[in-house]
């Protein structure tokens, strides 16, 4: 059923999950990226990894995730860094080279940024709504983003 509703949807030229998945070659550029966080990505050797011109790859992308490729990948990697300041005690300097910073400065003001807080601030505030909710839901993990996968 799902793989039905996803051929369905990429064939209205969805843009989103549906429409990614479905493409081999814009698939292959976000297992990439989801799989090595941390690696320097460009366009150019996302490019490659689907096989792709860079701007034929980079319209492709924008047109079916909805966003540009490097956009995507900033992105993803403050999801992986926000997952781990919630479910870790790891220490800031090496979730932020685990997801591609080259520093703790350029990582909590890219964090700070994107979710409004720093990620000591995230990080308490996480634990504060578990302890004062008894349990995260079942969602441990889980980021709640709006227009991407989570």
């Amino acid at each position: 059923m799902l793989r039905a509703w996803i051929e369905d949807e990429s064939a209205r030229g969805t843009t989103g999950w549906p429409a990614a998945l479905a493409d081999p070659a814009i698939g292959n550029a976000l297992h990439a990226i989801h799989d090595d966080p941390a690696k320097p990505w460009t366009v150019e050797a996302l490019a490659k990894k689907a096989n792709l011109s860079r701007a034929t790859f980079s319209r492709r992308f924008t047109a079916v995730v909805g966003e540009p490729p490097l956009t995507y990948v900033t992105w993803w990697r403050l999801t992986v860094a926000a997952r781990l300041l919630r479910n870790s005690d790891t220490a800031l300097a090496p979730i932020a080279q685990h997801v591609g910073y080259s520093s703790p400065f350029a990582f909590a003001t890219a964090f700070k940024r994107e979710y409004g807080v720093s990620p000591g601030r995230y990080r308490l505030r996480h634990r504060d709504q578990s302890r004062t909710s008894g349990s995260d839901g079942g969602n441990a993990g889980h980021v709640e983003y709006p227009g991407h996968p989570s």
